[in-house]
């Protein structure tokens, strides 16, 4: 496996992600109970026939960019084209000198939204990114070294990962976190996303209002005819709820509502490019202490 990623990482985008469409459509024919889970999570969101069609060619086009994007050398920048839409946002979060959290779900590229934020910011405000460890010995090693770059850290969604995140934002670093990723249990509460209830994390609420941080949007699309991406970055429509008087599950729960709107106003937006085959509303995992 490691020397089949190896050759993919040397294709070019166009090619890749014409590998990917063929590939997401034999995944989506072969499995019937990947069909019927992108199937039922986009009719929950009111997708249409049309963005549910293209979501499996770039649900396909998702993993065969990562060669490319994981294994080039570690100086090395981004190969493909990188445009931003609201950069200016993030540069006025990082001139106030606080700690800053983007939240990004699992929209277009969303890999590329931490190593683009490193190459045009890192110098100024390094990124940590929390991640949940592949199972499989081998994947892990390659996320660990993929994933770390210059200005670019991880941290495992683990208790030490909580704390490490923590560290960060308290020096005034800047924060990744995928929130519409099923968090551990005891990480999250049961909220609505798209009407249906889904355990969302309250992790990026707590980090944003016990260290005082900004928080922002993004998310990377994925550019036809191997294109290069765009990254889009904007601020939300809603604040986030403070602790007040409401008790401590109340609060949680208005937390994760905002969060999730939040994502689904990014979503809407690209709906094709969602990755409507990820189980959102499975029930949460076993935290993990180390």
């Amino acid at each position: 496996m490691p020397s089949v990623l190896a050759w993919l990482s040397r294709r070019s985008l166009r090619f890749l992600h014409a590998l990917g469409a063929l590939l997401g459509w034999a995944a989506y024919l072969l499995s019937p109970s990947y069909r019927r889970r992108l199937a039922e999570n986009a009719r929950l969101a009111g997708v249409g026939a049309a963005d549910r069609r293209a979501a499996v060619a770039e649900g396909g086009k998702l993993y065969t960019e990562l060669p490319r994007l994981w294994l080039r050398p570690r100086e090395q920048g981004i190969s493909d084209p990188v445009r931003w839409q609201g950069a200016d946002l993030i540069e006025a979060a990082l001139a106030g000198g606080r700690g800053l959290v983007l939240l990004t779900p699992h929209l277009g590229t969303f890999e590329i939204c931490a190593q683009a934020y490193a190459e045009r910011f890192g110098q100024q405000q390094p990124i940590t990114v929390l991640y949940r460890p592949a199972r499989q010995p081998w994947l892990r090693e390659l996320e660990e070294t993929a994933r770390a770059r210059p200005a670019l850290a991880t941290a495992p969604a683990s208790l030490a990962g909580v704390r490490q995140m923590m560290r960060a934002l308290r020096k005034g670093e800047t924060l990744g976190l995928l929130p519409d990723q099923v968090p551990p249990d005891g990480m999250g509460v049961w909220a609505p996303f798209f009407g249906q209830p889904a355990y969302t994390m309250t992790l990026a609420a707590r980090l944003v209002l016990q260290t005082g941080s900004a928080w922002l949007l993004i998310w990377s699309e994925r550019l036809p005819q191997g294109g290069g991406y765009t990254v889009h970055v904007q601020a939300p429509a809603e604040v986030l709820p403070a602790r007040g008087a409401q008790d401590e599950e109340a609060w949680m729960a208005a937390a994760a509502g905002v969060i999730n709107r939040a994502m689904e106003d990014l979503i809407q937006q690209k709906p094709a490019q969602y990755l409507w085959g990820y189980n959102r509303y499975k029930q949460p995992r076993r935290l993990e202490t180390a």
